[in-house]
């Protein structure tokens, strides 16, 4: 059992005194001793966050599962700008990226459940949402986070209202629905890095019955290093260039019935994200020792050459040096409102995205071992909700689901793996449908109860080649699964809530990544069996006083047959394949928000802990999933003469040591080190509110960390932040 004590002891060894004196004043804000004027303290309020992570409106508190929530409109002030730095201020979510190389991809790990590779015979333990709509692929799908209205972090096993592949948990990105209100919106940043950012949002009413919105922004930001045996490379280590627009536009003929049509897409170009090599820690035969078709023996120096860094890159292949992506989509939402207690709503989506990325894995100017790569993918989804109120005490939300999936990878002539050329074809269509129904009953004024089933089917052929002797090896599978909730929730005197939950969750088999296996058994091309979760939760959450949010939940999950993937080099390729393992985790979770006055502050700690059965006389470790994260943000608004106000903050980000892949705890070349970023924000507003100018620093004290880390038996790939430290201006205004 974790204790307030364990927490405390566990916090004051892992971070620096100064992050320590902060975490620990987060108890005593139900007594602030600021000084401020009663009158003002008085008319302090709260404005309670309403969600759909039910899939049905709701005050947060109601929820009876872990939920972070974030403020469209507060998001740049956090120094939030994509995915990756929502996964900064979460509770035992860490958001990584490696992908190919790719600046662009995202990869959620929400309680030590998540998935760093991103090949079509692959699938996420963390589903990602955009209005309702599920993105399968998150490489080639740069979410630049404008015209968002709310981000949800939903932690724990999804299986009811979500589905496959959110046995970790679900993100739910909620953007802005147009309306009748006439508003333009500008926001431009000019920063070091040669940052150069600036989106325009306009909303605007047509008619009495139509609207529309729509948002276009640009995105640039230099690069870490350069690529020293390609001076014609066009872009430089890890700079990043980024073009999107999205336009929605709404229908609304009466009270009852409105359809929002939405169209979106995104381009971008750059350079491949900093990694290095690092050899002379295995001095394996084939690399240190030089037994390759070139007879090379290499050494550390070969990747970081004397005078350059680790952020530079020493490849001699001009097809790695560059990551491309492009995203389109299509969405249909349309809702009708029965009558007073039935509402029936429709999202119909299809998207299409394509990426091109690849590593040269030995890191130097010799053609061993490089790996250009290109993907896409196609989907096509349908879901049909019903939901409202069978009477007065009981309301519900009821649905049919249907997702389809096709996508490849290729890596062709110009790849290769010790100067022959390495193939590898990988083709799957995946088809899964669904029908689901929760219900909530309220069976006093204080004691509500709800539960929910959900029955999957899937379905995927897969097609995979590694070589023109062997040929297309073709193989198909399918699993079903029901999936159930049951939780309760209980208001008490002090308005506070506390809630119980059980969940289950399940995300069907999977494929190998890289079977290179196939050239010594043509049959190891084999789906995995169904993976199923089930969690044990218990919280509370709610409004200690007028001052105090507060929401803390303990849990306890189960996972059957979960997949790890491990990579290493073998004769043929660079192969990946799946370890199947029993997982537990455990752990507390707290979020807190602190508002008194001009002074605010948010704060969240997570710790858990992950158990994996042994397996062939080792104990392996969740990969990305730090045992302790910590943020921490206050904020203060200086009142000046005229009405203007000045707003400072500061946010605080803590990453414990976590490991970059399954490898043995007696393992350490694949540990990465903790982490503490540091983001302020300074904002002048005059008294009209006409625009707001701030100053900002992100990652303040340029900490550099390791992103992943893979060993692979010849060397170890050590993938690097492209997180660097940033300042300049912002601008906003809307008219």
């Amino acid at each position: 059992m974790i204790t307030n004590t364990d927490v405390s002891k566990t916090l004051a060894s892992r971070l620096s005194p100064v992050a320590l004196a902060v975490a620990l004043t987060v108890p005593v804000f139900s007594n602030p001793v600021i000084a401020q004027d009663a009158d003002a303290a008085e008319e302090q309020k709260f404005e309670a966050i309403t969600v759909t992570a039910t899939k049905r409106p709701q005050v947060i508190y109601e929820v009876p599962i872990a939920i972070s929530a974030f403020d469209g409109d507060k998001l740049a002030e956090q120094g939030i700008s994509d995915l990756t730095d929502v996964g900064k201020f979460v509770p035992n979510l860490n958001v990584t990226g490696f992908s190919a190389g790719h600046t662009s991809s995202v990869n959620p790990f929400i309680r030590g459940i998540g998935l760093q590779d991103h090949l079509i015979t692959t699938d996420p333990g963390v589903s990602v949402y955009v209005d309702g709509v599920y993105l399968g692929r998150q490489v080639g799908q740069n979410w630049s986070l404008n015209n968002i209205e709310r981000i949800e972090v939903l932690r724990g096993p999804q299986g009811t209202l979500y589905g496959r592949n959110s046995i970790g948990g679900a993100i739910n990105i909620i953007t802005k629905e147009p309306d009748q209100g006439d508003l333009t919106k500008i926001n431009t940043e000019f920063g070091t890095r040669g940052r150069v950012k600036a989106d325009l949002f306009v909303n605007h009413g047509l008619t009495d019955t139509l609207s529309f919105n729509m948002n276009m922004a640009f995105n640039k930001r230099d690069g870490l290093g350069e690529f020293i045996n390609v001076p014609d490379a066009e872009y430089d280590v890890g700079e990043t260039e980024d073009v999107s627009g999205r336009l929605s536009v709404k229908w609304e003929p009466s009270n009852d019935f409105r359809m929002v049509l939405t169209a979106d897409g995104n381009n971008g170009d750059g350079g491949l994200r900093p990694y290095t090599v690092l050899i002379d820690e295995l001095q394996s035969d084939r690399y240190y020792g030089g037994d390759n078709p070139l007879g090379v023996a290499l050494r550390n120096t070969d990747v970081t050459p004397e005078g350059y860094d680790i952020y530079d890159n020493a490849t001699g292949e001009e097809a790695v040096t560059g990551v491309s992506n492009e995203a389109r989509g299509l969405a249909l939402t349309t809702e009708w409102d029965m009558n007073d207690d039935y509402t029936l709503k429709l999202v119909a989506s299809t998207r299409s995205s394509k990426y091109k990325a690849g590593l040269d894995d030995d890191g130097t100017i010799y053609s061993l071992d490089h790996y250009p790569e290109r993907g896409e993918a196609d989907q096509t989804s349908i879901e049909l909700q019903l939901n409202g109120y069978i009477n007065e005490y009981t309301d519900f939300v009821a649905g049919l689901y249907y997702f389809n999936e096709e996508g490849k990878n290729r890596q062709g002539e110009d790849s290769s793996y010790n100067t022959w050329s390495n193939l590898l074809e990988l083709d799957q269509e995946t088809t899964s449908k669904a029908v689901y129904v929760n219900v909530r009953r309220d069976l006093t004024d204080e004691l509500s109860l709800s539960g929910g089933l959900r029955y999957t089917e899937d379905e995927k052929d897969a097609s995979a080649s590694v070589s023109e002797a062997i040929g297309t090896v073709y193989s198909s599978d399918n699993w079903d699964e029901v999936t159930w909730e049951i939780a309760s929730n209980y208001t008490f005197e002090n308005g506070m809530t506390g809630y119980a939950t059980i969940q289950s969750g399940y995300q069907s088999g999977q494929y190998p990544a890289r079977p290179y296996c196939l050239f010594g058994n043509i049959e190891c091309f084999v789906a995995s069996d169904n993976i199923t979760a089930v969690n044990y939760e218990v919280g509370i959450k709610g409004r200690v006083n007028e001052y105090f949010d507060v929401s803390v939940a303990v849990f306890n999950t189960d996972f059957d047959d979960l997949p790890y993937q491990v990579s290493k080099v073998t004769e043929n390729g660079f192969e990946t394949d799946n370890q199947i393992v029993t997982q537990t985790s455990r752990g507390i979770e707290l979020d807190t928000t602190f508002n008194y006055g001009n002074f605010s502050m948010m704060a969240s700690v997570g710790y858990m802990d992950v158990d994996v059965d042994e397996q062939d006389g080792y104990k392996p470790v969740a990969p990305l999933t730090p045992d302790l994260t910590l943020a921490i943000g206050p904020s203060y608004t200086f009142d000046l003469e005229g009405g203007d106000s000045i707003r400072v903050r500061a946010d605080y980000s803590y990453r414990s040591d976590m490991y970059g892949e399954p490898s043995s705890l007696a393992s350490r070349q694949t540990e990465l080190d903790s982490r503490e970023l540091v983001n302020v924000d300074i904002a002048y507003t005059p008294a009209d509110d006409a625009y707001t100018v701030a100053l900002y620093g992100r990652n303040i004290f340029d900490e550099r960390y390791d992103n992943a880390r893979l060993n692979t038996g010849d060397y170890i790939i050590q993938v690097l932040s492209n997180d660097a430290s940033e300042f300049g201006v912002r601008f906003s205004t809307e008219f």
